[in-house]
């Protein structure tokens, strides 16, 4: 029996069985794997940090997609920084947007994932919506002209390529080219481990933008606990979802979701008290 061991954290493991190697080579950026493990199905490694599986896919992708275009309302045209495995670009194509510009600095890495995972993007490259852009997120979003509605930032943790879409700088240009009630949202890790990925975020959205907060989602393969994504927006409050209009808007996009539901957006902005410490936010009024 042969183990892959990851190391995200310097004082905690987590070990996953390996049933086959799928692949395994090295790109520009970062040392890509596949394995097939025997309840996870087929596994996305990158630089020794387990990325995706195509079990538990959905619950990430969904919570970072579905949760900011509901609330938005009206997204129309949306930039996706990173998410080379395709599967938030997936998520994000199952609503009526016009075009989604996915900018992956790794062509290697959807080159791999179309070849071995393709169970997660489901053909969502192949979509004529798709613009697909190989190069530098930061040098994207501080070059363009354009306007998004939403800009998701799916990207790795703040170490090797992804380093630079942790920085004030770069979200500085995201909030230049969101449209007046555009998002931006990102991941910011498992706040039990990787408490400084949140109190950066935090200390960037809330100076960045008027209206900015986090929303949770447990992603077993993230060990640790909850997972939180960041958002901000200039001219969209997110923080109080109203139920009765995320549900209709859940019903006119007919989506077919496996992790995400109306109730469950609400419930995700329900932080625990051990984060909105950590945030050094005011305790929730007793009703």
């Amino acid at each position: 029996m042969t183990w892959f061991r990851e190391k995200i954290y310097a004082s905690a493991r987590q070990t996953f069985e390996i049933g086959k190697h799928i692949y395994r080579g090295k790109s520009e950026y970062q040392i890509i794997e596949v394995f097939e493990n025997s309840y996870l199905g087929r596994v996305l490694v990158l630089d020794g940090i387990v990325q995706t599986t195509e079990r538990d896919e959905y619950i990430y992708h969904e919570m970072l997609s579905h949760v900011p275009i509901l609330a938005h309302g009206g997204v129309a045209n949306v930039l996706l920084i990173g998410g080379g495995d395709g599967g938030m670009l997936e998520e994000l194509l199952k609503h009526p947007v016009t075009r989604v510009t996915m900018v992956e600095i790794d062509a290697t890495v959807i080159e791999v994932c179309r070849k071995h995972i393709a169970s997660i993007s489901s053909g969502a490259f192949d979509d004529p919506r798709t613009r697909l852009i190989i190069g530098d997120g930061t040098a994207f979003v501080a070059e363009t002209q354009e306007r998004f509605d939403l800009i998701v930032i799916d990207s790795t943790d703040p170490v090797g390529p992804s380093v630079m879409l942790f920085e004030r700088t770069f979200f500085e240009n995201c909030r230049r080219v969101l449209s007046p009630d555009g998002i931006v949202v990102s991941q910011n890790g498992v706040p039990f481990f990787q408490t400084d990925e949140l109190l950066n975020c935090h200390r960037v959205f809330s100076t960045l933008f008027p209206h900015s907060g986090f929303f949770v989602a447990p992603v077993p393969t993230y060990y640790g606990g909850f997972m939180a994504f960041g958002w901000g927006s200039v001219g969209l409050d997110m923080s109080d979802p109203d139920l009765t209009a995320i549900t209709a808007r859940y019903a006119r996009a007919g989506l077919s979701t496996r992790y995400y539901n109306p109730e469950i957006h609400q419930a995700a902005f329900a932080l625990p008290n051990d984060i909105r410490e950590l945030l050094s936010y005011p305790s929730p009024p007793r009703r």
